[in-house]
């Protein structure tokens, strides 16, 4: 079938529009519509956001002509939002990186040099640093969008070759309060239930996340269930109304930083009008005011007394009713199903596993749990950032399958899956992130191995960081697949990696769902995938250390082609040796399950056989959770095996209303919280070279409420000076009743020196979780000069 230019516009144009109003076209009429007789579609995810869309890449004489989303995926149902839309615009764009590049020091200009030189300059610095400096001098941080193979093998090179727990990824700045949070609240990381609750659920509460920008998909499935059901209620508590607020019957509008003073307030009313689940309480719960102090539930009752609705409405600023409280907890408790969900508005914070035991408590306290419609559900920022990192040992205190670093056990079980000595892995947990760019700060860290993220923007108070990243002390390897903030700055070597399609591999996303991605198209000549690069580089180092115990790291993998053989012994060495008899089992789902699904495998999943029913819809609910009868204690239903909680109960915690790190005052008089816009994603290296998504929002500006606006004299499109302790911006003002009065709004994704608003955040952490608290600092606004004309900004 020919297809003319017009004929394929008008027909994008058409897809286009029914994604972004909802409209679910025919299977048929979705291959009709984008497909020519030449056209082959290839499964996997998408590679945008945290959901785990599933789509297809259409491919026509070996280039990318679109992608489509599947419809019998239980994920998104077929839908694809703009952004996962046209991703695959990314994959033959004129900016990918081709070669190596290389720079002796970070003020020269780089020049391009051959694999064979780039592969051996990366093993001859991180061995001169080894030898030189000791393990401890040399990190990796990687991300939550590197494949689970991909993470896995770096985090394996660096603990059992080179000794050093110096393993980290940007989902520290992201995820690490809501590990903590299910943690401390379950005994065990990641949610309980999943999206198959949002059909099921009568009460959505929505507090802390832009649903309708940052995760559409998801959104469009709660809109659907409640234009489907008029009476289900939709929550929503944020100090900004978004796009999410419009479908809200509710909105609880507070000043940043007193959300736990709500949370608690919520607790109050439940347990005052006897709307608890007393049953639930006396058979699965204990109360908590510290890890070791355990309270009765009379104790925790009289720990809330300073969270009356009249109470917390005056500690939130007034905008919320002592009123409004009460009807929030009656409909909560009281609902069939109740479904609360989060993102960066309750994580990025010094108290973000704070925030997220206290939405926790709500569901424990009233069973809103462990049944259709109801969960306690955070929702993830990256597509791997719970498979790759909090799965597959991505951080600096755990190991592949969910276990710590610190316990001797757990090192030793990971050290014979391995087959290297016992004592090889260290017992100390490695620098988290704050620390670890301190380090580079220092002159501490010598060679650093960053993967697929910009630091150089995305870190809070990035100024601070960028210093020590741009010193000649630490010798930089950037892997990525365009240049960044990160390799302009930092990287002495800058080596071009396959993208999404052009390699093989697994990413596990919000509800515990793994999905493979097998490889449709070639990555531009020059480009290799990272398991590839990875292996390489650890057979120069193992030669350079004389270090045999590098070589029985990578000898598994040693002569298998990259394209699939070595990820699938990768994902099969993770997933047989390391997941199997953890609570994220995925023992059931080999390569040859994954790739016979729609969309994947919910772990636990021990057996092939169960696996290819899709897994776990619930944990811990005998009857549906093979582990939860499996490991069970008594006869009850629910049976809460988690290794964090000895007791095997859910845990409520007494976590009292605590300020931000910083406060407005008189010099500093707003709020400033950051957050993402719907058409552009993280630091927008990928969607800012998309040119529809770049038109459509081209630069940031700042959001500022109609009355401070009009105190101050600012106009819409004047541009204003936004500065902190930190640093300073300068954007333009859009005046928008969206912040709450005294607070301003930005989005974080613009690279420009002037709009890149990580100079102005703060890097204060979170004592548990070592989560920076970027959605909260005290800044001052000021208008420099009236409208100007401003040009989009991509590196």
């Amino acid at each position: 079938m020919v297809q003319t230019r017009r004929d394929f516009l008008k027909r994008t144009a058409a897809l286009s529009a029914a994604s972004y109003l909802g409209i679910l076209l025919p299977f048929k009429d979705v291959g009709n519509a984008l497909a020519a007789d030449e056209t082959t579609w290839h499964r996997g995810s998408c590679r945008l956001c945290g959901t785990g869309c599933r789509l297809e890449l259409g491919v026509k004489s070996g280039l990318p002509v679109a992608l489509r989303g599947v419809p019998q995926s239980r994920t998104n149902m077929g839908y694809l939002c703009m952004k996962g839309m046209h991703f695959w615009k990314l994959m033959n764009h004129a900016d990918r990186l081709t070669t190596p590049l290389y720079r002796a020091k970070k003020s020269d200009k780089f020049k391009k040099i051959s694999w064979d030189e780039a592969m051996n300059i990366a093993a001859d610095k991180f061995a001169s640093a080894v030898k030189e400096h000791g393990n401890n001098s040399v990190a990796y941080y990687g991300s939550g969008q590197a494949l689970t193979e991909e993470t896995y093998l770096f985090q394996k090179i660096f603990r059992g070759g080179l000794q050093t727990n110096n393993v980290e990824g940007n989902p520290r700045l992201c995820m690490a309060s809501a590990v903590g949070g299910y943690m401390t609240s379950f005994g065990a990381d990641e949610p309980i239930g999943g999206y198959a609750d949002i059909e099921k659920a009568d009460c959505f509460f929505i507090i802390g996340s832009n649903m309708a920008e940052a995760h559409p998909v998801i959104f469009r499935r709660v809109m659907r269930r409640k234009l489907d059901n008029p009476k289900v209620t939709v929550i929503n508590a944020d100090p900004r109304i978004s796009l999410t607020s419009r479908i809200a019957d509710i909105h609880l509008q507070f000043n940043p930083g007193t959300d736990l003073a709500l949370l608690n307030a919520l607790a109050y009313v439940i347990i005052d009008e006897k709307l608890h689940n007393e049953q639930f309480i006396n058979d699965y719960v204990t109360f908590k005011k510290s890890k070791g102090d355990t309270i009765d539930f009379e104790e925790y009752k009289k720990s809330l007394v300073d969270y009356t609705p009249e109470k917390a409405a005056t500690i939130m600023g007034g905008k919320v009713t002592a009123d409004q409280i009460r009807e929030v907890a009656r409909k909560f408790a009281t609902s069939k199903g109740t479904l609360s969900m989060w993102t960066m508005g309750l994580n990025q914070r010094k108290q973000g596993v704070w925030a997220n035991n206290l939405v926790h408590n709500l569901h424990i306290l009233t069973g809103q749990l462990l049944k259709e419609g109801a969960d306690s559900l955070s929702l993830t920022g990256q597509p791997n950032a719970c498979g790759g990192v909090r799965e597959g040992g991505g951080l600096c205190h755990i190991l592949p399958g969910h276990r710590p670093v610190e316990k001797e056990a757990m090192r030793n079980q990971v050290e014979e899956a391995w087959g290297i000595p016992k004592g090889r892995i260290p017992a100390e947990p490695g620098l988290h992130t704050m620390a670890m760019f301190s380090a580079v700060n220092e002159g501490k860290i010598k060679a650093m191995w960053i993967n697929c993220t910009s630091p150089a923007q995305s870190l809070p108070n990035c100024n601070k960081y960028n210093k020590g990243l741009a010193k000649d002390d630490t010798f930089v390897v950037c892997t990525d697949i365009f240049p960044t903030l990160t390799t302009e700055l930092a990287a002495n070597l800058v080596l071009p990696t396959a993208f999404h399609f052009e390699k093989t591999g697994v990413y596990g996303c919000t509800e515990r769902r793994s999905q493979i991605t097998r490889k449709a198209i070639n990555p531009p000549k020059g480009a290799k995938p990272e398991v590839e690069i990875v292996r390489d580089w650890a057979t120069l180092l193992a030669k350079k250390l004389n270090d045999p115990v590098i070589d029985q790291c990578i000898k598994p993998f040693i002569g298998l082609e990259p394209e699939y053989a070595l990820p699938k012994a990768i994902w099969e060495e993770y997933s047989q040796k390391l997941t199997k008899g953890r609570d994220s089992d995925l023992s059931g789902a080999p390569y040859e399950v994954l790739e016979g699904m729609y969309d994947g495998v919910q772990w636990p999943a021990p057996t092939v056989e169960y696996a290819k029913t899709g897994g776990t819809v619930k944990k811990f609910v005998r009857g549906m959770d093979p582990l939860a009868e499996k490991l069970k204690t008594d006869d009850k239903p629910y049976q809460f095996y988690g290794a964090g909680h000895p007791d095997h109960k859910l845990w409520v915690w007494m976590r009292p209303q605590a300020n931000p790190e910083e406060m407005p005052d008189a010099d500093y008089p707003f709020y400033l919280s950051t957050g993402r816009i719907i058409d552009h994603w993280h630091t927008m290296s990928m969607t800012g070279r998309i040119p529809e998504l770049l038109r459509a929002n081209p630069y940031s500006y700042i959001e500022i409420n109609p009355k401070d606006a009009t105190r101050l004299g600012i106009k819409p499109g004047d541009m204003i000076e936004i500065t902190s302790r930190r640093g300073t911006n300068i954007m333009p003002a859009k005046v928008y009743e969206g912040p709450i009065e005294g607070m301003v709004f930005a989005y974080w994704h613009d690279q420009h020196p002037d709009r890149m608003i990580n100079k102005v955040t703060m890097d204060a952490i979170d004592p548990g979780s070592k989560e920076p608290e970027f959605k909260i600092c005290a800044c001052k606004i000021k208008k420099v000069s009236g409208p100007q004309a401003l040009k989009p900004y991509v590196v």
